[in-house]
This record gives C-alpha cells, sequence and structure tokens, in this order.
C-alpha cells in the first residue's frame, strides 16, 4: 500500500480501515510505514508505503476487485492518471498464498515486487523467511539480491 497525494497517513488508515471492513477479510498485522523516494515519471512528492497482511475468504479476482474500489474511494482514477504516477492510494495484491496468477490485469505475486525495496523492506518486517512462489527465493533474500536500503 502507498501513498503520495493529499494527507497520505490519512489515506493508508483509511486504505487499511475499508479492507478490514470487507467481507470474509481481516488485516492480521501491518508493517512499519515508510518514507521512499518516488519511481516514476515527472516530479512527485515522496510515498509512504507499508505492507500487510491479510487472512480472506475472498477469491484473488474479487478481493482485487474490491481493493480497486477501496482505491476509487480515495479518489484514485486509474482510467486517467499516469502509470507509475502520483496517487492517493495505491493498493496491491503481493502475494496469494502459494498461487501464481497469469492472467489480464491479475499478476501474482506482484510481477514488480523482486525490484521494489520499497515493498522488500516492509515484507521482511512480516515474513522474512516466507518462500515467494515464482522467485523461489524469500523478502530477505531479495532484497539482500538487490543490496540495497531506504534507510
Amino acid at each position: 500500500m502507498g501513498s503520495n497525494l493529499g494527507d497520505r497517513c490519512a489515506n493508508i488508515q483509511g486504505g487499511l480501515d475499508a479492507i478490514h471492513a470487507l467481507v470474509s477479510t481481516t488485516v492480521l498485522q501491518c508493517s512499519t510505514i515508510i518514507e521512499t523516494a518516488p519511481v516514476g515519471p515527472g516530479k512527485q512528492n515522496r510515498y509512504l508505503n507499508g505492507v500487510c497482511l491479510l487472512e480472506t475468504e475472498l477469491a484473488p479476482r474479487v478481493l482485487l476487485e474490491s481493493l480497486l474500489e477501496i482505491e476509487t474511494l480515495f479518489g484514485r482514477d486509474r482510467m486517467v492518471e499516469q502509470r507509475w504516477g502520483a496517487r492517493t492510494l495505491d493498493l496491491d495484491i503481493l502475494i496469494f498464498g502459494n498461487w501464481v496468477i497469469d492472467e489480464p490485469g491479475l499478476c501474482i505475486p506482484h510481477p514488480h515486487l523482486h525490484q521494489r525495496v520499497f515493498v522488500l523492506e516492509p515484507l521482511c518486517e512480516l515474513a522474512p523467511t516466507m518462500m515467494i512462489p515464482r522467485y523461489g527465493a524469500t523478502p530477505q533474500a531479495l532484497l539482500g539480491g538487490l543490496g540495497k536500503s531506504l534507510s
């Protein structure tokens, strides 16, 4: 989850509250929220990023559609925004159990997870030794492979 427009803290907290309100879904744990430099086009504000661990009975596609609806509630309009541009709220599914999905609009694990320090650092806080399908590596190993830190 991330935000770099408006009240970033309120956007992320509101997004978490909305996720928690989803049917058959519980937010089990959240990482520390970190501030990071933007990755994307143009001059952008710094992001707040974090990761949360959910338990859900929703199917991956239904969860994704729910997350997109939450983004819209917070003013995000994917139809008009620039790809990887500034946004009020960004909610992605990074991992869904041991599932590997490659469908139009839904790729799990997230296709850029292994390249993003701002995802891997918070993920390491929650599950450093969890084996990530597709990559056959843990968040800790992937982060070490990047040789970077936001600290």
